[in-house]
């Protein structure tokens, strides 16, 4: 592939690996409470997933409380703290650079409700449950 172009297939292996070790030091942290915070010390968040950019500068940290509640305060708190963190996730990871750290609230779990519910419903079933290569055409002809 040509350097210039823009093409892009997705993350890369040294992003995705970055990502996980960031993810799992972070949930680390918090669950240890190991930053200094009583509002962050009284909150059981879950990060979901990090998402690191192609040069490792800037990490996204999708994050949710337990219970799905208080999603945008957990997102400020952690924002709030975000120099503490990136510095124990730097010290931890044995980066070189620290990336910067955002959050957001991860919204994968209410998508995946969704999904559920939406291939549960009947017309969706039936359509399913349908033989492979039985068109509605066929059925309405037999």
């Amino acid at each position: 592939m040509a350097k210039g172009n823009s093409y892009s297939a997705g993350p890369s292996t040294r992003q995705l690996r970055v990502g996980e070790l960031i993810r799992r030091t972070m949930s680390d942290l918090l669950m240890r409470g190991e930053v200094h915070d009583d509002a962050l010390a009284r909150m059981s968040i879950t990060v979901g997933e990090v998402q690191i950019t192609s040069d490792l500068r800037v990490a996204t940290c999708y994050v949710l409380p337990l219970g799905g509640k208080d999603g945008d305060e957990a997102v400020k708190i952690l924002a709030r703290n975000q120099g503490e963190l990136r510095h124990l996730i730097g010290r931890k990871c044995g980066l070189k650079h620290a990336p910067e750290l955002r959050f957001k609230v991860d919204t994968s779990f209410d998508r995946m409700d969704e999904t559920r519910a939406l291939l549960n419903r009947e017309d969706v079933r039936r359509d399913l449950d349908k033989p492979d290569g039985e068109s509605d055409d066929d059925a309405i002809e037999s």
